[in-house]
């Protein structure tokens, strides 16, 4: 497992407890919760970079 770094992160109070109560809902901590999401999001823009490079077109989704 690579190494995890820790950093301030400032967010709207709000949207907090939108990111508390969907960790709940997942039986994850809210940081574990911000960690898959990000994790999702980087695997998703690879997909998205390889079907242009195959492609050779860029595609806006």
């Amino acid at each position: 497992m690579a190494e995890k770094k820790a950093f301030a992160l400032r967010i709207n109070s709000d949207m907090l407890k939108e990111l508390e109560a969907w960790a709940a809902e997942e039986f994850r901590s809210t940081n574990g919760q911000i960690e898959y999401i990000l994790h999702e999001a980087l695997r998703n823009r690879k997909k998205r970079r390889r079907k242009t490079d195959n492609t050779g077109k860029s595609r806006d989704i």
